[in-house]
């Protein structure tokens, strides 16, 4: 069963994120902030990691950079967000292999692209090259 990590300040987003993966068969964690996160990472070992961007504290961005850079952890990473001004943070973000969907999304997309990055097998780097 594969492990995913739900890092959300959004109580509601969480609960509905975990209810869809939970019927589908995933092992779910949640997070409120990216502190929390990494907490449970130490933990407990992820094979997806889904996070909002912008959180209080250590946000999505931050987040992503401490487990890529600093804890060279190479499991897919999906980014929630509703930014406007994404082109940047897309730019520094998909670098480091990150797949982005705004909010607000379809849960049955997200899950979608959980099967497809965990189920099947494609790596994320390889499925964003397919899509291109």
């Amino acid at each position: 069963m594969s492990s995913v990590l739900i890092v959300d300040d959004d109580a509601h987003i969480a609960r509905v994120l975990s209810i869809w993966l939970r019927r589908h068969g995933y092992h779910v964690m949640c997070a409120g902030d990216g502190l929390e996160a990494l907490e449970v990472m130490r933990d407990a070992p992820i094979d997806l990691l889904i996070t909002d961007v912008n959180m209080p504290g250590l946000d999505g961005v931050g987040l992503v950079r401490a487990v890529r850079d600093e804890g060279g952890c190479d499991f897919p990473i999906f980014a929630l967000t509703a930014r406007c001004d994404r082109e940047g943070l897309e730019n520094d973000l998909r670098s480091r292999g990150v797949r982005f969907f705004s909010k607000p999304f379809l849960p049955s997309e997200l899950l979608a692209a959980v099967e497809e990055v965990l189920e099947a097998g494609v790596s994320l780097e390889g499925a964003e090259r397919e899509r291109e």
